[in-house]
């Protein structure tokens, strides 16, 4: 149990569906599948292979020192990035208890794909500022924090422009709690933005998703820094 949430992991499997997500909430509980996250990680260190290596994704695995050895490495970044995962839903949890049924209630609703990618983004920021982020930064997880960077991408970056920002300044040698203070503000502003997206569709559902989408290029279009 983590905070009265079940965690349930899975080792090796013999079966499984098509789509294999490596962690998910269901009826509260969260589900982890190890051989997901072990090949979830493997596909990503293969595409690497072929690109530019100083990213954010070479310094996890650089961290996890897969070139010296890719078995042993694998091993921990799996064990490491199956927590952050853990700590996601956790924070998913976390946000549900505070955004209410309403929120449930719009995203099954929503009849725009965009739009409801960008409620799902909004839900998954302030899920991570709630929990992941906050964690990882207090036990200097660094390895997780590069590989968190290396998967911020598409609207979740768009709407957050902030975090990609102080994490060059943090490599640049800037201090730690220049990402820690971000979160912690981040934190009010993704469950304000939340609640407004909540309330702005409820006021006018049948032109909710309209209104949400405009919203993506306004008032949610980033944090300050």
């Amino acid at each position: 149990m983590r905070e009265g949430v079940q965690v349930l992991v899975a080792g090796c499997e013999y079966a499984r569906d098509l789509i294999a997500p490596p962690a998910a909430m269901r009826d509260g509980a969260i589900f982890l599948r190890m051989d997901a996250v072990r090949r979830l990680l493997w596909n990503k260190y293969e595409e690497w292979q072929w690109k530019e290596k100083d990213t954010a994704l070479g310094r996890a695995f650089a961290h996890y020192d897969f070139e010296r050895d890719i078995e042993c490495g694998l091993d921990r970044m799996a064990e490491a990035e199956s927590e952050a995962m853990i700590l996601h839903e956790i924070g998913e949890a976390r946000a549900e208890s505070l955004l209410g049924e309403d929120w449930n209630r719009m995203l099954g609703q929503l009849a725009s794909r965009h739009a409801e990618l960008l409620a799902r983004a909004v839900r998954d920021h302030l899920a991570d500022c709630l929990v992941t982020l906050p964690t990882l930064l207090e036990r200097e997880a660094i390895g997780s924090l590069h590989f968190y960077l290396a998967n911020l991408s598409g609207l979740r970056r768009a709407l957050f422009p902030a975090l990609p920002q102080v994490y060059e300044r943090w490599l640049g040698g800037g201090e730690h709690s220049c990402l820690a203070e971000l979160v912690a503000r981040a934190e009010a502003h993704w469950l304000d933005a939340a609640r407004q997206l909540t309330a702005t569709y409820h006021r006018d559902p049948a032109q909710g998703d309209r209104t949400l989408n405009a919203l993506a290029t306004g008032d949610l279009a980033g944090l300050k820094l």
